[in-house]
């Protein structure tokens, strides 16, 4: 009888040490996603690699300010940040004459201008391990990004599977032309902003070839002017855009709230 007791608990204690091992691994296995909710988000700034527009060849690139304080901000925001070109080729800024702003002046010495210097090809990148893109503007994207077709695709795809795109300036030109599953243009019926007509008359009008507002209102655009030079940015959904230099900030932390949200 004795021995029977012994077996009887030596039995009971295995048991239940195998259950609360068995509770455990449970515990361990549930906890797995919220790790994987802690990953940083991924942003992809995607930039031109023109140097030069319009019949007199002026010399352009990216806006320092218009890629620097988004940069900025998504360094803030503890996000991974990585570049892409459409040719691979070094791409070319300009307005370094505003060096001396905070922001500008890191972008330059620090570790944004060195990553945007070795910007990958855009065929190169598997875009979908993005949370956003990201498209600053300057004159150039005016010239190498109204019909390329797979920085369409790109973008395309980048909207329909709900992560963010985002643009400011001229950059709102690569959202041009860019149709969705269903045959309509993605700018159809959005609420957007872009570098105004207005604005583009005292700048570059002798230069562009041709007015962006206009040609994102021709494709069903609800466009949105604030007064010339202002700071402008607006989110419809995952799609935010800005109206300007001053707007890229603004851009940016709207693309953040949008990143941060909870997903429906």
């Amino acid at each position: 009888m004795k021995k029977l007791m012994l077996l009887t608990l030596a039995i009971t204690f295995f048991s239940s040490n195998a259950q609360s091992k068995k509770e455990n691994t449970l515990v361990k296995q549930t906890a797995t996603p919220k790790k994987e909710s802690t990953m940083k988000k991924r942003i992809l700034i995607i930039v031109s690699n023109a140097n030069a527009i319009g019949p007199n060849k002026r010399r352009t690139g990216t806006f320092l300010p218009e890629v620097a304080h988004p940069y900025a901000e998504f360094d803030k925001a503890n996000y991974e940040i990585d570049f892409a070109s459409l040719t691979g080729d070094t791409p070319y800024l300009d307005a370094l004459n505003l060096a001396n702003d905070p922001d500008n002046l890191i972008f330059l010495t620090g570790k944004g201008w060195e990553k945007m210097q070795k910007a990958v090809k855009l065929s190169n990148v598997d875009v979908s391990k993005y949370d956003a893109v990201f498209i600053p503007g300057g004159l150039a994207p005016m010239v190498d990004m109204p019909e390329n077709e797979l920085l369409k695709k790109v973008i395309k795809e980048t909207y329909e599977r709900n992560a963010v795109v985002g643009a400011v300036c001229h950059g709102p030109v690569s959202l041009l032309n860019v149709k969705l599953s269903n045959g309509s243009y993605l700018v159809n019926g959005k609420n957007i902003t872009s570098f105004t007509d207005e604005e583009e008359r005292g700048y570059a009008i002798a230069d562009v070839p041709f007015l962006l507002e206009t040609a994102l209102t021709k494709q069903g655009a609800k466009f949105h002017a604030a007064a010339v030079w202002s700071a402008h940015s607006i989110a419809d959904g995952n799609l935010v855009t800005g109206q300007n230099p001053a707007s890229a900030k603004g851009v940016a932390e709207k693309m953040i709230v949008v990143l941060e949200s909870p997903k429906k």
